[in-house]
């Protein structure tokens, strides 16, 4: 018999469409913002000891092993293009608190970076349909394609996992901010975001912005030793196997 983390790492979408609804928008802002506004975040669930150790020694680890690589990148990022090698996004984490990831930056410094940014979200989370990153051709830097391809540009957010604002596997920490989500999405929040997770081993941007919800909230529903080893090892897998459409 198939554990229950196979089936959700195999056949991962069991929607209830009937009982979930997608609100509407007026002017460039979300009919029933204020709800999730007013809605209470739900309970924190905590790190269990187990979690918050193997996170532990594992970013210890790959932060020892990688850091010759990593001093690597971070040069030929300073030497290819003006700006510093690391890139600071503010994401909403745990409890909807807000905290700083850490990623090599791949792209050139613009400031109409974050108006784009904002019409992707509008985008992202009111098309019923596979998400479609925006086009940043004329912005990537050289080479930055080859590290987001491969995600390297991820890997200094293993900081993040040592200093307790992530954990290697949880929930993926969006751009959105909670006003964005439907009370019943704010579950995801319950737990620390991860590097990796449920949705990024079960199709990635082939699934659409409701389906990868439903993951995370799946994820937070069922988080075991167990579910965390499957997913890294998918993740490995995935990774070698460049799945990242």
């Amino acid at each position: 018999m198939r554990s229950e983390e196979s089936c959700l790492l195999e056949q991962p979408l069991q929607t209830a469409e009937g009982t979930l609804t997608r609100r509407d928008r007026r002017g460039g802002s979300f009919v029933g913002s204020r709800v999730a506004e007013a809605t209470p975040l739900p309970e924190c669930l905590g790190t269990p000891w187990w979690k918050r150790g193997c996170d532990i020694v594992g970013a210890s680890l790959l932060l020892c092993l990688l850091l010759p690589f990593l001093l690597a990148v971070a040069c030929y990022i300073r030497i290819v293009s003006k700006g510093p090698a690391l890139f600071f996004q503010r994401r909403v984490g745990e409890g909807g608190k807000h905290f700083n990831i850490i990623k090599f930056r791949t792209m050139d410094v613009r400031p109409e970076a974050t108006a784009e940014h904002r019409v992707y979200v509008e985008r992202l989370t009111t098309q019923d349909a596979p998400i479609e990153k925006p086009d940043h051709t004329n912005r990537i830097i050289p080479g930055g394609n080859f590290l987001r391809r491969n995600s390297i540009d991820e890997f200094p957010q293993l900081l993040n996992v040592l200093i307790g604002t992530m954990s290697l596997v949880g929930p993926r920490p969006d751009l959105l901010e909670i006003e964005d989500y439907e009370p019943w999405q704010l579950r995801r929040f319950a737990v620390l975001p991860g590097m990796t997770g449920l949705w990024q081993v079960s199709g990635k941007n082939r699934l659409t912005f409701r389906e990868m919800i439903q993951l995370d909230i799946q994820y937070v529903e069922a988080r075991s030793f167990a579910l965390d080893l499957r997913i890294l090892l998918k993740t490995f897998s995935v990774v070698v196997q460049q799945d990242n459409d």
